[in-house]
């Protein structure tokens, strides 16, 4: 137990992990103010749902999940940002009617017929990233599997040369720099800049395609028009650079970063529940429960804001017209409520759906299916060459420093390969 009056989510030991003190604020205090960050915490999961389905309440014009500056640092940041394009709200940090026409420009690339057909795709970067470290006998998970699988992979949706692919990891990386941290503002400045680049490269690639079309998601991109399903309007207009910018950013990062969390942190909670790889050798169907499972305990993104469009009360605590409000889906995903020992790996669950992992409503991540579907392939094809592994005691556990993203930044993995399966077969 802890003095959750002093709780700070940026404390080291919490950011290691949080679950403890987020089971207790489910108990002591659903909705929490922390007057120190400025915000306010709600962990009990019918609380997060009642936040995610009242969307006139609690707004997502959050316009970002970076901690709040002071003037001085928000003014050098706002002069690098102003070097590239205005940074649009789109899909994430935009509410209805907004919010409709974007996720629905987009969602054309994510239809389950699309996702199918990324499968054998998926497949084969998976067999060709295992082949290269299967005669180790170890590997370093992050790196050689984790960080690239879903890199290739959303690369190859937005057709994303190989020889890019090292500035295509940086700039996500530089996404994602402020998102729940307290880096310094030399920190922030620079990831703005590698924003600054990641969007000079995108918009001379859609600039090519206005005179040199090709089928992919930037070409139809540049076509779509943002009232297409508007009867009433005459002059449809299309996008502009701006707006193709923040939403292909916002696919960039959802495509990847998010799924490396899965990946690597699934491969901790198998090592740490004896029998579970054996059972998926036994029996690769149980692939798609265990990626369910390892989604709800890990919970790659593990919260999201919302703004509170009035003044009103939750759960017997006042809350301001714009406060800012962390819905905590790590702490949801773990309600007694919900499920019975939520702290355990256990891949039989009869609800296993009912995590927050992709959040839920309007908001519902688009790439869950995609996410989903390679934390399958994954299992499979990993299971199927790997006989054994083990976590050695150099590993140390750290997390990224972020109460937000929450995800190993490195794991060492011990195996003993299946003598009995081919390369790359």
């Amino acid at each position: 137990m802890s003095d959750l009056a002093t709780f700070n989510p940026f404390d080291p030991a919490t950011l290691q992990c949080p679950f403890p003190h987020y089971a207790q604020m489910r108990d002591e205090a659903p909705v929490m103010h922390i007057e120190s960050m400025g915000m306010y915490l709600v962990t009990r999961h019918d609380l997060v749902l009642q936040i995610i389905r009242d969307v006139e309440t609690y707004s997502s014009r959050f316009g970002g999940a970076s901690m709040p500056l002071p003037p001085d640092d928000r003014a050098k940041l706002d002069e690098v940002m102003a070097e590239g394009y205005p940074r649009i709200p789109t899909m994430l940090t935009a509410d209805m009617p907004d919010h409709t026409r974007y996720r629905r420009l987009i969602s054309k690339a994510f239809t389950p017929k699309v996702i199918a057909e990324l499968e054998p795709k998926i497949r084969e970067i998976t067999t060709r990233l295992i082949d290269a470290f299967i005669e180790n006998g170890s590997l370093e998970f992050v790196e050689e599997f984790g960080v690239p699988l879903p890199v290739e992979v959303i690369a190859y949706a937005l057709n994303v040369p190989d020889d890019r692919l090292a500035d295509f990891k940086r700039w996500s990386d530089d996404s994602i720099a402020g998102i729940g941290t307290q880096i310094s503002i030399e920190d922030r400045i620079r990831a703005e800049r590698g924003v600054n680049e990641y969007q000079a490269y995108f918009a001379a690639e859609i600039e090519k395609r206005k005179t040199a079309p090709q089928d992919d998601l930037l070409t139809n991109l540049l076509n779509a028009r943002v009232d297409d399903d508007d009867p009433d309007v005459t002059d449809k207009r299309p996008l502009d650079m701006a707006e193709m910018l923040s939403m292909v950013q916002q696919l960039l990062v959802a495509g990847n970063e998010t799924t490396t969390k899965l990946l690597t942190e699934s491969m901790r909670l198998i090592a740490e529940t004896p029998g579970e790889w054996d059972k998926l050798r036994e029996d690769s169907s149980r692939a798609p429960k265990m990626v369910e499972e390892a989604l709800r305990l890990t919970t790659p993104t593990q919260g999201m804001f919302r703004i509170a469009t009035k003044d009103h009360e939750l759960e017997g605590v006042q809350i301001p017209k714009g406060a800012r409000i962390v819905i905590v889906f790590a702490s949801a995903n773990r309600d007694t409520e919900l499920y019975d020992d939520p702290d355990s790996f256990c891949p039989e669950r009869d609800n296993l759906r009912d995590h927050l992992a992709f959040g839920k409503g309007i908001h519902f991540c688009l790439g869950a299916a995609l996410s989903r579907l390679e934390g399958k392939v994954a299992l499979e094809e990993l299971s199927r060459r790997i006989e054994s592994f083990s976590l050695p005691e150099s590993n140390e556990y750290t997390y990224f420093p972020s109460f937000l993203l929450r995800g190993l930044t490195r794991l060492d993995v011990d195996f003993v390969a299946d003598a009995s399966a081919q390369a790359g077969a």
